[in-house]
């Protein structure tokens, strides 16, 4: 009897040892993901958030949300299969699957598959691909490629939308150059359909990279993929509007604390906390809005709830909400993203995250934690507390960064798709990549070009003191074939300078060296290879001095103006500071931008015919602009220095800076013996109209910002001997 007892105890033991094993086999890969999801998307220990170690059912992707019907049919271990399914290269990573080989030669080039007829495209996907076409990246020549960028409208992979490409699996295994996707970046906005909106794309990528909205933590293939934004159909291709930030007021509180307003999903996959939002609700400072009126049939499924939310819903204007709440809640709805994440940003509402499990758009290079507050789903409870919490100094912070963040890489589709770029390029080119810091600080990746420099104070805008006094450069532009203006006196130049550089940018050959004025300075003499305007803006070998004095061979300028416009510069590093300004203005009779010399009381642009700027900016001009917008300022033999202001100001989102003159400074014709400069040309302000709204076309809005201040060097004019004075030429006004 005893030992029949023993026997009993140990078999039951052993069921007990097998059925928890199994049960931890089953649970315990699950538990290490969610710890996994939790700190990619923001968790730190520092945060409010508690960390958990059971397993998270709401973290897993809204694919697999749980819902009665779902749930009938498939079992979890059938639900991870599933999901590891969706692509079949999912452990694909840049050294796996994609070959460097093709960018180490011609350097980092994207081709995209010529558009075949008959295939419908959607206004979006066009955006994107003639984006991609305008950029300095693109090549017609797909033996130069390193990435490729498909012709097929990938965008919309719900089979219920009007968008969706048929057939893409055998089109696009039929590409010539498909290769398994090796090498090929995808674009997709939407995948799946109801009622499970999985984030199969029907068709099997292979191993391409995916640029993908509402990509879930699971399936996002780190350091490969690219998490972009969900955008709208309305969103701008170029430019696109400011952020909504005017002024920063203390404290930085605004009429509502929290607020939000969407769909309540009643049928189908969707999100279990917006059906829960009416508990936190308080109409005051807390407004949660959901309605249940979408849909044909929702008054089939309508619930308790439906008709006091609704009557509650239409109370409130959306708008109104967005632009006077310091906190804008971004719950997950039937996707992981939804269009008010980039609502949010650009209204300067710090977003409070409720997406478990979403990886954030452009995660690799942008740190979220300082623009937004990442939530947990399950604590939808304790969000009014801990936003409530929130230091004002933080609040100004987070809305600060969001307008950033808003204008550096969300404000348009051209901005999406170049930061998509320049992610892939840093992998690519991993020796000479962006830091942290440079992504996430002012003016960010997009105008940091790695070719220029890896080390942050080579940039005038990181500057953390003021640049050297002992090195400046002079380029002399001589497009008309004559001599420097012997005004200038360049034997009496301010001491510290570096060289001078003359651009001879003409067919005649050059003077004998006696007819050259006497110089104290070496004089380096470049001839232009091209004879075009741009070659002034180049990235010459030569300049190796942080400051480039720019002028124009009739300039005339005094050395005491010269040594006041390099100390303002040093201040202001950044910025064009110079003396001749003009200013731009809106025709309304016309509708368009128009150019004015005259002298009023603002400008807008200082021209490079006499000012000093950061030679890093002949690197941008050269490398960032199109080759659209060069081809033009050559063709016409003007407008290169409206286009550098241009530039400047969209860097900097600051006007450059006037310096005073003496009064008798003026822009001279050259020697009677010579042609007149071309500013006396009748066609040369015309052409100068025509530049003004070619440029603000292609950067997408007017970038130019005006300004009324003026620097006098007023400090000098104390109670001293006129010998005494540093400045006394420039005083005499």
């Amino acid at each position: 009897m005893q030992a029949k007892k023993r026997y009993l105890i140990l078999l039951s033991a052993g069921a007990c040892l097998v059925l928890l094993s199994y049960l931890g086999g089953v649970q315990l890969p699950a538990a290490s993901r969610s710890r996994h999801d939790r700190s990619r998307n923001g968790y730190r220990p520092d945060q409010p958030w508690p960390h958990f170690s059971d397993p998270l059912h709401l973290f897993l992707p809204w694919d697999e949300t749980d819902t009665e019907e779902y749930n009938l049919h498939i079992s979890p271990r059938q639900k991870r299969d599933v999901n590891t399914s969706v692509y079949k290269g999912k452990r694909c990573r840049m050294d796996s699957c994609f070959d460097f080989s093709l960018c180490h030669k011609n350097g980092f080039k994207v081709y995209v598959y010529p558009q075949q007829k008959g295939e419908k495209i959607s206004e979006s996907y066009q955006n994107i691909l003639s984006t991609i076409e305008g950029s300095r990246f693109y090549t017609s020549d797909p033996g130069q490629a390193c990435l490729f960028v498909l012709s097929l409208d990938t965008l919309d992979r719900d089979q219920l939308s009007p968008q969706y490409v048929h057939n893409l699996k055998t089109k696009v295994q039929n590409l010539p150059l498909w290769n398994d996707g090796r090498n090929h970046l995808i674009f997709n906005l939407y995948s799946g359909t109801w009622p499970d909106y999985t984030e199969d794309l029907g068709f099997d990528i292979g191993q391409a990279m995916l640029a993908k909205a509402s990509i879930s933590t699971e399936n996002f293939r780190r350091n490969f993929d690219v998490s972009i934004p969900l955008f709208s159909k309305e969103h701008p291709r170029t430019g696109g509007e400011r952020g909504y930030l005017k002024y920063n007021s203390i404290p930085p509180f605004r009429k509502y604390m929290l607020v939000f307003k969407g769909k309540r999903y009643l049928t189908g996959i969707g999100s279990d906390t917006r059906n829960a939002l009416h508990h936190v609700h308080n109409a005051e400072d807390v407004v949660l809005l959901t309605t249940c009126k979408h849909g044909k049939d929702w008054q089939k499924h309508k619930d308790a709830r439906c008709d006091k939310d609704n009557a509650e819903y239409d109370k409130y204007d959306y708008k109104e909400m967005l632009h006077n709440s310091t906190f804008c809640l971004v719950p997950r709805g039937r996707r992981l993203g939804s269009f008010r994440f980039l609502e949010a940003l650009q209204a300067a509402c710090v977003p409070v995250m409720l997406s478990n499990g979403w990886e954030l758009p452009f995660s690799e290079i942008i740190d979220w934690n300082t623009a937004a507050v990442i939530g947990d789903e399950r604590l939808l409870l304790q969000i009014p507390t801990t936003v409530r919490s929130i230091h004002q100094d933080k609040i100004l912070s987070l809305r600060q960064q969001t307008q950033f963040l808003w204008e550096a890489y969300f404000s348009s589709v051209e901005k999406i798709v170049l930061t998509t770029l320049e992610i892939i390029q840093d992998r690519v080119l991993e020796h000479g990549s962006r830091s942290s810091l440079m992504w996430n600080s002012h003016p960010g990746g997009l105008f940091a070009l790695p070719q220029y420099s890896g080390y942050l104070g080579d940039f005038p805008f990181y500057y953390r003191k003021p640049p050297s006094a002992q090195l400046e450069t002079a380029c002399i532009d001589s497009p008309a074939c004559s001599l420097p203006a012997r005004e200038m006196k360049w034997n009496l130049l301010p001491s510290g300078w570096f060289f001078i550089i003359v651009l001879w940018n003409c067919d005649k050959p050059l003077p004998a060296k006696h007819r050259w004025p006497a110089t104290s300075v070496p004089v380096i003499v470049i001839e232009g290879e091209n004879k075009v305007m741009s070659s002034r803006f180049l990235p010459y070998e030569t300049i190796v001095t942080d400051a480039v004095l720019s002028l124009d061979e009739d300039t005339v300028l005094s050395t005491t103006e010269v040594d006041f416009a390099f100390t303002v510069w040093q201040s202001f590093p950044e910025r064009i500071v110079g003396y001749p300004a003009r200013s731009h203005f809106w025709d309304s009779n016309k509708e368009r931008w128009g150019y004015t010399s005259k002298w009023t009381n603002d400008y807008s642009m200082v021209l490079t015919g006499a000012a000093i700027y950061h030679r890093y900016y002949h690197h941008l001009y050269t490398n960032y602009l199109p080759t659209s917008l060069k081809s033009m300022v050559d063709q016409l033999a003007n407008c290169e220095d409206i286009l550098m202001n241009f530039l400047v100001s969209a860097v900097t989102k600051l006007p450059p800076i006037k310096v005073t003159q003496k009064k008798q400074y003026k822009e001279t014709m050259m020697g009677q013996s010579s042609r007149a400069s071309r500013w006396a040309d009748p066609d040369h302000f015309a052409q100068r109209q025509t530049c003004m709204n070619k440029f603000a076309s292609w950067f997408g809005a007017m970038p130019l910002v005006h300004s009324q201040m003026r620097l006098d060097p007023v400090l000098f004019k104390d109670q001293v001997s006129i010998l005494r004075k540093k400045y006394r030429d420039i005083e005499r006004l």
